[in-house]
């Protein structure tokens, strides 16, 4: 009798995400198994627990689904997975904290795109600037927008705390091979000025980007949402805009909602699950093969 699908899902929160559970679920997953409240000092314990309790066979079954709520700390229990395996007894390990990776792979893929199609171009040398952008999907989109070749900056309210998460951009996921800086908001409006692309990746139901500001900018290409919350954080972006043109832009940008945003991020979760599923090998996931996988969905999708 062949051993049924086990997904172990780990988290430092209370709760484990409904959607990740129902993500896990729809993708082919038999038990999708909780662990709240998780101290990162136990994932080596739990992680052996689950390797030693089955035959390397058995084990092309199980893997582990990291949450959260921190970038930094669902990437070190990531590493803390992978280096807690003893061949030949291995799982494949996938981090997704509070959907970020995948939230920010879709974004950029999607903005990606949009250059692509409508200003023949892409993110090579671009001016990114990322609002709200000091929490996990603005961490993560920032290293991702990084490591394709765009000049990021990432603005916060406080601007020490905007330093900060910049400098973890580039020296922790980003390994050193790419710089991240930081802004303040209160300096927005002169960063504006020269932005190829916009992220609003900051909390919910607050206008990050005015009218105002999106006349101003005279090199605006693309400006892209992740609230679904009204208000939008970008002026005039619905959550359902998929490259429709900015309402106030002198430079013929076009702007990106949430839920356009969603359904790529929707088919970057679903296929690296499958893809654990499949593997005859472990795999190690996290925000690069989210982004791979998104460009590979919107590549498919034409």
């Amino acid at each position: 009798m062949e051993k049924p699908f086990i997904l172990h899902m780990l988290t430092t929160a209370k709760n484990l995400s409904p959607f990740d559970v129902n993500m896990a679920m729809d993708a082919g997953w038999i038990s999708a198994i909780p662990y709240i409240n998780v101290e990162p000092s136990e994932v080596r314990g739990l992680v052996q627990d689950a390797i030693f309790s089955r035959s390397p066979k058995g084990l092309l079954r199980t893997a582990i689904f990291i949450g959260g709520r921190e970038t930094k700390q669902a990437m070190d229990m990531l590493k803390m997975a992978k280096n807690s395996m003893v061949p030949p007894f291995e799982v494949s390990v996938f981090a997704d904290p509070s959907g970020a990776f995948t939230t920010a792979a879709g974004m950029v893929a999607a903005v990606e795109k949009e250059l692509a199609e409508k200003f023949d171009t892409t993110l090579e040398g671009k001016n990114v600037i990322a609002l709200g952008g000091t929490g996990p999907v603005g961490q993560a989109a920032a290293v991702i927008a990084a490591q394709a070749g765009a000049k990021v900056r990432i603005i916060g309210r406080q601007l020490d705390k905007a330093e900060r998460t910049a400098e973890l951009c580039s020296e922790e996921f980003g390994d050193g091979k790419i710089t991240v800086l930081a802004g303040a908001d209160a300096d927005k409006t002169e960063y504006m000025k020269t932005a190829d692309v916009v992220f609003a990746t900051g909390a919910a139901g607050i206008e990050l980007l005015s009218t105002e500001l999106i006349s101003q900018a005279a090199q605006l290409k693309v400006a892209a949402d992740v609230n679904a919350v009204p208000p939008a954080g970008i002026a005039g972006v619905d959550a359902f805009d998929n490259g429709k043109p900015l309402t106030g832009s002198t430079s013929g940008a076009v702007g990106i909602g949430a839920l356009a945003i969603g359904n790529i991020k929707y088919q970057a979760q679903s296929r690296l699950l499958k893809r654990m599923l499949e593997s005859d090998q472990p795999l190690f996931l996290h925000f690069e093969h989210a982004f791979e996988v998104a460009r590979e969905f919107i590549k498919s999708s034409k």
